[in-house]
């Protein structure tokens, strides 16, 4: 067998281990996104640590305070994965379908043809909306085929929107 793919396999059958398809053109999301997400880290993680620090302080028993001490390495473990987590989403747009990829270790790549659609959601949260944010929901005939993209500019977000929907509708006239 040749070496030039992974494992010794042909260069064919790379592409198939490849999630990530070379021949589109990724956008990237906001890097604002890595704020938003370390903030509600930060929030959830205070009031855990609270909790946690009370009940050392009013039970003293060391298991207590191995919990506080787990849950700020929980929280710096987090820290650095959600930098890489945001850095890892991307949307394309291609003639017949968008493909949204995310993921770490399970990296996932969703392809969510137009004629599926159902409807297109844009929303933002107060802390998105703090950070000039909004996440495009896409939504289809099967509950396990929604796909979202967050951390757009809300320009953005409406323009995808308002493209997916035309594109959605022209495609399901057809059918």
């Amino acid at each position: 067998m040749s070496g030039d793919g992974p494992a010794g396999l042909p260069p064919a059958s790379r592409s198939a281990l490849e999630p990530w398809p070379d021949t589109v053109r990724w956008q990237p999301i906001s890097r604002d996104l890595i704020w938003v997400e370390l903030i509600r880290l930060g929030i959830g993680l205070a009031v855990a640590l609270v909790v946690l620090g009370v009940a050392w302080a009013l039970a003293g028993h060391w298991l207590l305070g191995a919990a506080v001490g787990g849950a700020l390495l929980l929280g710096v473990w987090r820290a650095i994965t959600i930098v890489r987590a945001v850095r890892a989403w991307g949307y394309a747009e291609r003639d017949d379908d968008l493909l949204v990829r995310h993921g770490l270790l399970v990296r996932r790549l969703s392809i969510v043809p137009y004629s599926r659609m159902q409807f297109v959601d844009v929303s933002a949260g107060p802390l998105e909306r703090a950070f000039d944010l909004a996440t495009v929901q896409l939504h289809t005939a099967a509950a396990a085929s929604d796909a979202r993209v967050p951390g757009l500019r809300p320009a953005e977000a409406s323009r995808l929107r308002d493209r997916l929907t035309a594109l959605g509708e022209d495609r399901a006239e057809g059918l």
